[in-house]
């Protein structure tokens, strides 16, 4: 992000303008990828309908960016409509996508709309291992097929790259791969629990010491800037520093019209089909969230990791249902990175959660 972007986002988390926004249009997908944290088979999805009057309240709150995510959104019949309406109130539009059901055709329709950018999900570069983990026979061909399809529109488009304890050794082939079709990649180390809670895709991370030697490896881009000095000290200006920018200058929203802090914080803040944006946004649930500080987390606000720390409240909160608490990934990363352990999560109770009692996930809400 460059000094005029902070810029921008920190003047409208100051005025608690939602910047960005996350829409998922539906969680069907024609992949069934091993580590996929969404339920297929959720229905209820938002109406086109639903969706324009949501984009229209987006816009009136002074959002910006909006991604447009799944699932996969190809799925959806008015997919073009939904991106031709979201270009018509001038957000700046990225899509998320496996790619696989786009060709010459929907590439040029979404170049037409004026879309800027596309993210492509690629899990490895050889064929037998990416298509082992989509579940999907052909799927790496046929995502590549769309990167060079949306490049030709003048779309600029990135592969997105999990990394994966069976995949851990295959970033520097994606880099290749990606310095080959001239377009650029991020890794992620952050394999998340599904929305339901389940925890099994957690067991497809890469090993501790796989860790260590990724986070030194200058070779990839990890959203990293130190990886071998000591933290800083934990002074006032650490502990006086907001959680993250979930619910502060973004926000996400699930095909069933839910809105929470993030994609990766599904903590349900209330329902569209009930409430208008504004309401939601403004309301009880999104404000505890924006008082929240590093000092009030009773583990958190202990470590010496913390500075330098990656900390995701949502990852916390799909941990223990409580976002102050910890995130053990977040802990198993400061670890590798620094080589200081954590305090102890067994020398510490749990916190009494935050949420009111039907605000655990991301289903409640659709009706």
């Amino acid at each position: 992000m460059g000094p005029l972007m902070k810029r921008i986002a920190a003047k409208a988390s100051a005025l608690k303008i939602p910047l960005n926004a996350h829409l998922d249009v539906t969680w069907k997908c024609n992949e069934r990828c091993i580590h996929c944290y969404v339920d297929h088979g959720a229905g209820g999805d938002m109406s086109t309908g639903e969706i324009k009057s949501l984009l229209d309240q987006l816009a009136a709150a002074g959002t910006l960016f909006l991604t447009i995510s799944g699932g996969e959104i190809m799925l959806r019949k008015d997919i073009f409509e939904i991106a031709a309406c979201a270009r018509s109130l001038r957000f700046d539009v990225k899509l998320k996508t496996n790619g696989i059901l786009i060709g010459e055709r929907e590439a040029a329709r979404f170049g037409c709309l004026g879309v800027r950018e596309a993210d492509i999900s690629i899990y490895s570069w050889r064929p037998e291992i990416h298509d082992a983990i989509t579940l999907t026979p052909g799927s790496l061909a046929r995502s590549i097929a769309a990167i060079l399809h949306l490049r030709s529109q003048g779309i600029r488009t990135k592969i997105r790259t999990p990394i994966m304890k069976d995949t851990a050794a295959d970033y520097p082939g994606i880099q290749a791969l990606a310095d080959e079709l001239g377009v650029m990649v991020r890794f992620d180390l952050t394999i998340a629990p599904r929305l339901d809670g389940d925890r099994t895709p957690l067991e497809l991370g890469v090993s501790s010491d796989a860790l260590k030697g990724i986070f030194r490896d200058r070779r990839i881009a990890v959203n990293v800037e130190e990886v071998c000095a000591a933290p800083p000290p934990l002074d006032a200006q650490v502990l006086s520093e907001q959680l993250c920018g979930a619910g502060h200058a973004g926000v996400y929203i699930t095909p069933q019209g839910d809105v929470a802090p993030c994609v990766q914080f599904p903590m349900v803040c209330g329902s569209l089909r009930r409430n208008t944006f504004a309401e939601i946004w403004r309301g009880p649930r999104f404000l505890r969230i924006r008082e929240m500080r590093l000092r009030d987390l009773p583990v958190c606000s202990t470590c010496s990791n913390a500075p330098i720390c990656s900390r995701c409240p949502g990852l916390a909160y799909l941990e223990s249902g409580d976002f102050r608490g910890i995130s053990s990934l977040d802990c198993k990363k400061s670890l590798a990175r620094t080589g200081i352990a954590t305090p102890p999560m067994r020398s510490h109770g749990a916190a009494p959660p935050l949420a009111a009692p039907d605000c655990t996930g991301v289903r409640h809400g659709g009706g």
